[in-house]
């Protein structure tokens, strides 16, 4: 069981987080409004695992991505993004299929993406991932990879080999029918996969999308009937509730300006994971994910210049 008041106890590794999943371009809108209303958008770094792996790193921990783009220049773009800011690539499959992209309009609330899936899906489980992932501490993975195959097979694969080796398994279930196959259950085989998993965080919006409304009292007993272990729900201007099945705390939010959303979640985890890693508590940690998450969203874009953790628990006095 998870203390809140305790560390979580690590090996020592070579990476500290593997992120695997979607690597792609979100196209944020230059303007507030409904997308018809836009006129301009300008290309960012996305994809939630990948925005993690690069927010880590920037937080002073180490990280790498397992992802598949296209052969095309969005993919050059991500790859270039990464190489700048020092990272490993190897994990980075390229594939014949178009880099996968998102179009989003710019908000203050919650975003409303639509979505143009290719080669994100392609990533295939070999070699350099089973070696990446054996010598990581933790690996994170959300919705995107597990709704199509081949990827669902390759994370499938993952989440054994992560169990196997111990290591501790973050899920993002982002659950979005949209990203489904027509006429598939998605909301179901979600539910399956919780047990499988060390630490969930939905927001509230991934709830209702699960499970239907409910207070989020409601939500938080929903997940942890299905065999969750640490359920961290995060509800907006609301802060967040966490539950480890035997103790709930109540957490504010830290947010004192938000120019966009987006990201705003990959934040949280990016805080999270960087405090677990460097031995915080896990009360701790969480008051980190939500410092690092107020700071993004003074920022448009999922990815942003964050400063060291440390600068970062500093400025929301932790």
């Amino acid at each position: 069981m998870f203390n809140f008041d305790e560390a979580i106890p690590f090996e020592e590794k070579k990476n500290d987080v593997l992120t695997v999943g979607e690597l792609l371009v979100d196209m944020i809108s230059n303007e507030y409004g409904d997308a018809i209303e836009c006129n301009g958008y300008t290309r960012h770094f996305g994809g939630s695992p990948s925005n993690i792996a690069l927010n880590v790193n920037k937080l002073g921990i180490r990280s790498q991505v397992a992802s598949a783009v296209g052969r095309d220049s969005l993919g050059s773009f991500l790859i270039n993004t990464l190489q700048h800011a020092g990272m490993d690539i190897s994990g980075i499959q390229q594939v014949e299929e178009s880099t996968s992209m998102v179009v989003i309009t710019k908000s203050r609330a919650t975003p409303v993406p639509i979505f143009y899936r290719a080669a994100d899906c392609r990533l295939e489980y070999n070699e350099a991932l089973e070696q990446a992932l054996i010598q990581s501490r933790i690996v994170h993975f959300s919705c995107w990879p597990v709704s199509r195959q081949p990827s669902r097979n390759t994370l499938e694969r993952v989440i054994a080999a992560a169990r196997k080796h111990k290591l501790l398994i973050g899920f993002d279930p982002n659950y979005h029918p949209a990203i489904w196959q027509q006429g598939e259950d998605g909301a179901a085989y979600v539910k399956a996969l919780i047990p499988q998993v060390d630490i969930i965080k939905p927001s509230e919006d991934d709830a209702a999308r699960l499970f239907g409304p409910g207070t989020p009292e409601e939500q938080l007993a929903r997940f942890l009937a299905l065999g969750a272990k640490l359920v961290i729900l995060t509800l907006g201007k609301d802060g967040a509730l966490v539950s480890n099945g035997h103790e709930t705390l109540a957490f504010p939010t830290k947010a004192d300006r938000i120019e966009d959303t987006t990201g705003a979640g990959d934040a949280f985890w990016s805080g999270f994971y960087t405090a677990v890693v460097k031995g915080y508590t896990l009360r701790a940690a969480l008051e980190s994910g939500l410092a690092v998450s107020a700071y993004k969203l003074k920022y448009t874009g999922a990815v942003v210049a964050l400063p060291a953790l440390e600068a970062i628990q500093e400025e929301y006095n932790l």
